[in-house]
């Protein structure tokens, strides 16, 4: 003899379970679609930002040119986005967007701070490394290179870094993977205009940068000791 109250009991529990889900799957689908478009809100702003200081900074007399005008915007916006990549995952099409924008921004800043070299002489030249990788799992040794630029960037304050991911699908980044020949041997860099492949050390990369660089550095940590010391004396 059938049950009918056990059936229906069923029944009821299994259209509430899939019932439960539907609402889960929903909810959490437009929490990630809100999430994405609060994360695109707040970097669109930091991108009008920066995309109006290029302008501005493009008629800065050369004695107000600093050795660090844009990077540290550019380096918190990058802060942004690694974070985002982190919770999302590199394959995530917001993800994706998102670097191309900033992506775009990095070669506007190392494109200005050029002409303004070119237009206020080598004394405001910068230094620059420009950084090629991937994180498709096809790069053993770009995750090790990135905390040695990190590091350098921690000893050379004035240094400048641009990272640019080798797979992503910008014709820009792929015109600069033309200018400079990287043919997908990774990781990659740049340093004053010459390629380098392969794993370099904190040593390796020290021993490639230009002794301006050092020298800037060797002043302003004697200049910051020399200021600490005098406090000590008060």
């Amino acid at each position: 003899m059938i049950d009918t109250k056990k059936y229906i009991f069923t029944f009821i529990i299994t259209v509430a379970i899939f019932a439960t889900a539907f609402y889960a799957s929903s909810f959490l689908s437009n929490k990630r679609v809100t999430d994405v478009k609060s994360i695109q809100d707040n970097i669109a702003i930091d991108i009008l930002s920066n995309e109006t200081q290029f302008d501005l900074l493009k008629e800065i007399p050369c004695t107000n040119v600093s050795e660090s005008i844009l990077s540290p915007e550019l380096s918190a916006l990058g802060d942004k986005l690694s974070k985002t990549e982190s919770d999302r995952g590199a394959t995530d099409a917001d993800v994706i967007y998102l670097k191309k924008y900033y992506s775009l921004l990095q070669i506007k800043d190392y494109l200005l701070s050029k002409q303004l070299a070119s237009k206020c002489g080598p004394a405001k030249k910068p230094v620059f490394i420009i950084y090629f990788y991937s994180n498709t799992g096809d790069c053993a040794d770009c995750q090790n290179e990135g905390f040695v630029l990190t590091r350098l960037k921690e000893v050379h304050p004035d240094l400048r870094v641009y990272s640019f991911d080798f797979n992503l699908d910008l014709a820009a980044i792929d015109s600069m993977k033309n200018i400079y020949k990287i043919n997908g041997n990774l990781p990659a860099l740049v340093i004053e205009d010459k390629a380098y492949t392969g794993f370099k050390s904190v040593d390796a990369l020290e021993s490639l940068l230009p002794d301006t660089l050092k020298e800037a550095t060797t002043t302003a940590t004697t200049t910051k000791t020399g200021a600490t010391s005098t406090r000590g004396i008060k």
